[in-house]
């Protein structure tokens, strides 16, 4: 990166290994923002220098791709500690007369109240509605003064995160493809050419498992989570079958 990337990279950089020292020095958890999946590839880089503190990641529940780094672990700490996330419900009032809201919808609505964007993490649409994964502190402003997403109004509430995401599943498919390498299965779920696809791994924008994937000839793995950036998320369930022509029927679970 240069310029301005370049600086913020280091300064995550200084963070981390900060947080690090103040969890390993104090004997108590510490926890980053939610970072994005180019800054948990910041993460990713120095993870070495950072293991002496113990490492987790997690964004409230298994399918969220932005995530806190919490340093700390119950062996070295002698103690366990909850995530500061909140999962909460943002549903319209009246249902039946509610615009048709999508994730930005959403994203739009929380960050005109002042939000800071790293407070929160991931958001689900299901039955109208959406799911939002934050920062617990920001929980009472959001609860008073998050009435209305478009010209919706819109009632919010805190729920458990494994319950609210029941709907929240990915959608099975079959496809076929010459062979479970990556960039044949992202032409084929997102309906451009094997080039396009190129393109986005020379752009770092295809991640497997939270983890920037630069290999596109990479084979795909039984339960991998694929992220491309700006398109979508998937996951590889594994090869079903075989044609009569020899290509690869595979079956993948596709969000949103």
């Amino acid at each position: 990166m240069a310029g301005t990337d370049e600086k913020e990279l280091q300064q995550l950089k200084k963070r981390l290994l900060e947080l690090a020292d103040q969890s390993y020095s104090r004997g108590i958890y510490t926890y980053t923002p939610f970072l994005s999946l180019a800054q948990q590839q910041v993460f990713y880089e120095i993870q070495k220098e950072l293991s002496y503190a113990g490492t987790d990641l997690y964004g409230g529940a298994p399918s969220c791709e932005r995530k806190m780094v919490r340093f700390g672990s119950a062996e070295s700490l002698g103690y366990e500690e909850a995530y500061p996330i909140a999962c909460l419900e943002m549903m319209p009032v009246m249902p039946k007369f509610a615009d048709t809201l999508t994730h930005r919808d959403f994203l739009g609505a929380v960050m005109n109240h002042g939000i800071e964007r790293d407070t929160t993490g991931d958001i689900f649409i299901q039955n109208g509605g959406g799911i939002l994964f934050c920062r617990q502190s920001i929980v009472p402003y959001l609860l008073e003064n998050l009435t209305q997403v478009k010209h919706t109004n819109i009632r919010c509430r805190i729920v458990e995160a494994a319950l609210s995401l029941q709907c929240a599943e990915p959608k099975e498919i079959s496809i076929t493809v010459s062979s479970g390498r990556i960039d044949s299965v992202i032409a084929k779920i997102y309906h451009m050419s094997r080039s396009q696809s190129l393109e986005l791994f020379a752009a770092g924008r295809v991640y497997v498992n939270g983890i920037l994937m630069g290999n596109n000839s990479y084979q795909l793995k039984k339960e991998d989570a694929v992220t491309v950036r700006g398109y979508g998320k998937f996951l590889y369930y594994g090869m079903t079958g075989e044609t009569k022509k020899g290509k690869e029927r595979i079956s993948v679970g596709v969000f949103g």
